[in-house]
């Protein structure tokens, strides 16, 4: 979400963290597990705690937040 909100594409998300844009793809879909370096880079970028963007439980679904009138 962060992302797609800053009009930002995965390749230009990619080579500011210095990653494969395939890595940030895999991250996107839950396939990946990043590196603490990693996390904390992307968090960075975005100017926000690397805790608001990666957990160890998973996030609810966009639909769910939208759906329960979180968000």
């Amino acid at each position: 979400m962060f992302r797609a909100e800053a009009g930002m594409s995965r390749r230009e998300l990619a080579d500011r963290v210095e990653v494969n844009p395939q890595t940030i793809g895999f991250l996107e879909r839950g396939d990946y597990k990043p590196s603490l370096e990693l996390a904390m880079g992307i968090a960075e970028v975005f100017g926000v705690p690397v805790e608001m963007m990666f957990s160890f439980e998973p996030f609810p679904s966009l639909s769910q937040t939208l759906q329960t009138g979180g968000g």
